[in-house]
């Protein structure tokens, strides 16, 4: 069943025939997708080489497709490995407007990039935005309740490309950084009437109210965070949501209100993506029963040009200290190019950090609670290093992997280790530090003294009750 005040909001925008084919869609079977890791895998994992059983690709994003069939994904190590994320189709459709917005010739995205995903948690556009901006783009992504935040760091140490600052502050916090994205992308809190097939208990919490306090949310959010976009810069709103007053009357409020600028993104027909317009910016809708994927939204600006500078706001706080050659020394034998990354302190652990963007990471971390940032490389006692788990899972870990021994274990011994049990076999271990792979590909540390193993593995990484 289905609200009666939503019933006659699809009917009156859709009218009943076409109305009634979406809430057939609604109450279908949801369509299931993921986002592989090309930073990690060369191509999508395919069930003959022993991955996940992967249909067609999803057409706006290189890296998606579809599944045919759900699997138990907290049973897959490849997930736990960061090979891929679960992503609804619909909402890797922001790759396709950023790099419409923001390539070049080539197809690429300018080097340097910027990226605010203001409302991030738990991760999926922020790690589909990491992947774009690559070693020399930094992404901050925020959330404001602290406990996501703390999932969306977790999510982002997983995929491993260490190019994301997470941070945990409201919109207006973000205003000070003025003009210092080249992106803002906010997927707003919404009343996810996209989610009624997936989430069908998200039905019996939708309101006409609800729906008119996330319309003023949205763009509460928008109006917070619109000096941290630069002049010329691009700002992607998005929700999972249908009704006209979250979406395109937010849109339109925003141009009537800030200097806004369309931008022009070809989508092709067979994609099933309904193409509209708001006060002259370029809307995208995801019908369920137009398009494969759950019901999205989505708009694309450009901020309007002008001759502006950069401000960064005096930092209220040091808590990264740079260390020098010597000091990191026992960081670099870790990652495959040292001469890529510099090294910094925050508190005990020790982070590694791409060249191009650590000064910006510094400027954020002088005005803002940067919870997680770059990749966190672990502690170092009597001059070696303990590594921490998010170091295994990076991209670029040194084929040496440090001073630690590699060994290949089974998908159960995997899976064991991901319930922090103790190594069944801890003779199969060398002495000392191990870095655990399965099918070659890393998935923690553990320890073995002697006769008995110590897993080295986050509390928040541990697979409960399954």
């Amino acid at each position: 069943m289905f609200p009666q005040e939503f019933e006659r909001s699809v009917n009156a925008e859709l009218g009943e025939a076409e109305a009634g084919r979406l809430l057939a869609a609604l109450d279908g079977r949801p369509v299931t997708s993921i986002r592989y890791n090309p930073f990690k895998l060369s191509a999508m994992p395919t069930a003959e080489g022993g991955g996940l059983p992967c249909g067609n690709p999803v057409p706006w994003n290189r890296y998606g497709a579809y599944l045919a069939a759900r699997p138990v994904f907290t049973l897959d190590p490849a997930m736990h490995a960061g090979l891929y994320y679960v992503q609804e189709a619909s909402s890797q459709f922001v790759e396709h407007l950023l790099r419409e917005s923001l390539t070049d010739r080539d197809g690429e995205l300018p080097g340097n990039i910027r990226l605010l995903d203001l409302c991030a948690a738990p991760g999926g556009k922020t790690t589909l935005y990491s992947t774009l901006a690559g070693p020399e783009g930094l992404v901050v992504a925020n959330e404001v309740v602290k406990q996501r935040a703390s999932v969306l760091a977790d999510n982002v140490r997983r995929w491993g490309v260490g190019n994301v600052a997470v941070t945990c502050n409201e919109p207006r916090d973000f205003a000070a950084y003025k003009h210092w994205f080249d992106v803002l992308a906010v997927d707003a809190p919404c009343s996810g009437e996209g989610m009624f097939r997936r989430l069908p208990e998200s039905r019996s919490e939708w309101s006409p109210a609800g729906v008119e306090m996330c319309a003023s949310r949205g763009r509460g959010i928008l109006a917070d965070a619109w000096d941290a976009l630069k002049p010329g810069g691009i700002l992607i709103y998005s929700t999972c949501t249908f009704n006209r007053r979250e979406n395109e009357e937010t849109v339109a409020w925003l141009a009537e209100n800030y200097a806004v600028e369309p931008v022009a993104v070809d989508v092709p027909e067979e994609w099933g993506v309904v193409c509209g317009d708001a006060a002259g910016i370029r809307t995208f809708r995801f019908w369920p029963h137009l398009a494969r994927g759950e019901g999205f939204f989505a708009a694309v600006m450009r901020k309007a040009d002008g001759r502006v500078k950069r401000e960064t706001p005096r930092a209220r706080k040091e808590p990264l200290v740079e260390m020098n050659r010597p000091e990191s020394k026992p960081l670099a034998e870790w990652v495959n190019t040292p001469e890529a990354m510099k090294f910094a302190r925050v508190g005990d652990n020790c982070y590694g950090y791409y060249r191009p963007v650590y000064r910006d990471v510094v400027a954020l971390a002088g005005g803002l609670n940067v919870i997680y940032s770059g990749v966190c490389m672990g502690r170092i006692f009597n001059g070696k290093l303990r590594p921490d788990h998010a170091l295994a899972l990076f991209h670029d870990l040194a084929p040496g992997c440090g001073t630690a021994s590699k060994t290949e274990i089974t998908r159960d011994e995997t899976l064991d280790y991901l319930r922090k049990k103790e190594f069944a076999d801890p003779s199969r271990l060398a002495e000392g530090l191990n870095l655990l792979t399965h099918g070659g590909v890393p998935v923690g540390w553990t320890k073995r003294v002697g006769h008995r193993s110590n897993t080295m593995l986050p509390n928040s990484f541990r697979i409960v009750n399954l």
